[in-house]
C-alpha cells in the first residue's frame, strides 16, 4: 500500500528505520523524559548514530540528501514514540536548511557544519522568539550592530529548543537602523561563543524533554562570515526556507501524536474487560464512535500534508496556502484527537496509566508555538482574500 506521504523506496526504508528506532529507543525513555523534564539524550544519540541528523543534508556533504517527504515520514514516526525528540529534530532540520541555503555564510564554515551534521556530530536549532515580540517571531527586537569588520549581537531569546545541547543557533536580530522589524538578519552563533548563556531550564506543560529554555547573547561577536543572510534580508529566508521546513515538520509531529493516540485508545478499548459480564470497552458504541472520529481526523490531516508535500515539490500559486493549512489542520487534529482519547479511555488516561495524557499535553504545545493557531487562521484568511501576510 502506498505511503500517504508518497515515499519512494529509500523514503520507505528510512521511515521504517525511524519506526524501529522509535520503538526500541525512544519509547522506553519517553515517559521518564516527560516526567523529569529531561533532554532525551539517549534518543538523540541513537538518531545521530543512524545519520538521521543529516537526513536532509545534501549527499555532497555526506548527508542522506532527502527532501520533505522522507523528512515528514521520519518525524511522524519519531513523534509516535516521543514528541520531544521529534520537536528537537524539526528545529534541527529547519536550522540546517537555513545554513545549507545561505549565500553569505563563509564556505569553510558551511561545509564544516554540514559535514558534522551529516556525521551526527552537530545539533543545530532556531533562536528566533523573543520576549519583546513574543510569538511574532518574524519581528525581532534584538539588535545586530556593526563593530569593526564584523558585528555584535545583543539578544534575549525566550524559547530555544535544545538550549544547552545545541552546538549552534540560527539566530535573528533586527538590522541596526532598519525602519521595519521585518528588516532582520539571520546569523550563526556557536554555543561556546563569548557571551552565549542559557538562562534557566524548561518546565512546561508538554514537550517537556525538548529543553526549550531562554538563551542570551551578551555582546556576542558575530564575524561577517557568520551571516546567513545579507543585513536586512532575514525575513525572506525565514518565510521561504525556515518556515516551510518547520511547518512541514511540526505538522508531521502533530500527526504522529494523533496516530499514537488512536493506537493507544484502540488498544485500551480492545483489551479492557468488564468482569461482571465479560464484555469489553470496545462493545460500547459511544466509545467506538469516539475512536472512529479520532481515526478520521488523523487520516484527514495526514492526507492534507501528503497533498501539500507534492505541492512543495512542484510549487504553484496555492502552495503557501496549503503549507499553512497543513500545519493548522494537524495542530487542530492533534488537539481534538488527544482530547477524544482522554474521554474514551476515562480514568485510565487521567491516572496516567496510559500514554494518552502525555500525548494530550504534548499536543497543546502547538497552540502556543509560533506561528500559533491564531496566527495560522489569520494567515490563511489573508491568503484567501489576497492580503499580504504581514500587513
Amino acid at each position: 500500500m502506498p505511503h500517504v506521504y508518497g515515499l519512494d523506496r529509500t523514503g520507505l526504508d528510512l521511515a521504517n528505520q525511524a519506526a524501529a528506532l522509535a520503538r526500541d529507543v525512544l519509547a522506553p525513555h519517553a515517559a521518564a523524559s516527560d516526567r523529569d523534564g529531561r533532554f532525551p539524550e539517549e534518543s538523540m544519540r541513537a538518531i545521530a548514530s543512524k545519520r538521521l541528523l543529516g537526513l536532509c543534508v545534501d549527499a555532497a556533504h555526506g548527508g542522506l540528501g532527502q527532501g520533505p517527504r522522507a523528512y515528514a515520514a521520519v518525524v511522524e514516526e519519531l513523534a509516535f514514540a516521543c514528541a520531544s525528540t521529534a520537536m528537537i529534530t524539526v528545529m534541527h532540520v529547519s536550522a540546517a536548511q537555513a545554513i545549507a541555503a545561505s549565500k553569505t555564510l563563509a564556505e569553510s564554515e558551511k561545509k564544516g557544519v554540514l559535514r558534522d551534521v551529516a556525521s551526527g556530530k552537530h545539533l543545530s536549532t532556531l533562536a528566533f522568539s523573543e520576549k519583546g515580540s513574543r510569538s511574532q517571531f518574524w519581528a525581532p527586537v534584538s539588535t545586530l550592530r556593526e563593530a569593526g569588520d564584523g558585528f555584535v549581537a545583543s539578544a534575549e531569546k525566550s524559547w530555544v529548543t535544545s538550549a544547552s545541547h545545541a552546538d549552534s543557533y540560527v539566530a535573528s536580530s533586527r538590522r541596526a537602523g532598519g525602519e521595519s522589524p521585518l528588516e532582520s538578519t539571520l546569523y550563526l552563533v556557536r554555543r561556546g561563543d563569548p557571551g552565549v548563556r542559557t538562562e534557566g531550564s524548561f518546565d512546561g506543560l508538554g514537550l517537556r524533554g525538548n529543553e526549550s529554555a531562554p538563551v542570551k547573547f551578551e555582546s556576542t561577536p558575530v564575524a561577517r562570515g557568520r551571516l546567513l543572510t545579507e543585513p536586512g534580508g532575514g525575513a525572506d529566508a525565514m518565510m521561504q526556507i525556515v518556515l516551510p521546513w518547520f511547518v512541514i515538520g511540526s505538522a508531521a509531529m502533530a500527526n504522529g501524536l494523533c496516530r499514537a493516540a488512536v493506537a493507544a485508545t484502540a488498544g485500551h478499548l480492545t483489551d479492557t474487560t468488564f468482569q461482571h459480564d465479560g464484555s469489553r470497552l470496545r462493545d460500547l458504541p459511544q466509545l467506538r464512535s469516539r475512536l472512529a472520529e479520532m481515526s478520521v481526523r488523523t487520516d484527514q490531516s495526514r492526507a492534507l500534508l501528503g497533498f501539500t508535500l507534492g505541492e512543495v515539490e512542484s510549487p504553484g500559486p496555492m502552495t503557501p496556502l496549503h503549507v499553512l493549512e497543513a500545519r493548522l489542520a494537524a495542530l487542530e487534529a492533534a488537539d481534538s484527537v488527544t482530547d477524544l482519547g482522554m474521554k474514551a479511555c476515562g480514568g485510565a488516561a487521567f491516572s496516567k496509566r496510559l500514554p494518552i495524557e502525555r500525548l494530550f499535553r504534548d499536543a497543546r504545545a502547538g497552540w502556543v508555538m509560533a506561528p500559533t493557531t491564531e496566527h495560522l487562521r489569520d494567515f490563511v484568511g489573508k491568503a484567501l482574500t489576497g492580503l499580504p501576510l504581514f500587513s
